[in-house]
């Protein structure tokens, strides 16, 4: 994460206050966080009364018409 400028930081801002929500794949959410010309995107699943990261990394915004 660190290569990329990914902190724990903006990973939990993305949790908590994401732009949007979509469905993934398998049951799987996926938060999206505007970043000046990228998105965060953090792939979830939701255990019990818990989100479980599965992974997360940076796209293109106009890659996810985000």
């Amino acid at each position: 994460m660190k290569k990329y400028g990914i902190t724990p930081t903006l990973v939990r801002k993305g949790m908590n206050n994401p732009d949007s929500i979509v469905d993934g794949h398998s049951d799987r959410k996926i938060a999206q966080k505007k970043l000046n010309d990228h998105i965060l995107r953090i792939i979830f699943e939701e255990e019990k009364n818990k989100s479980v990261i599965v992974t997360v990394y940076k796209a293109r915004r106009g890659r996810y018409g985000i």
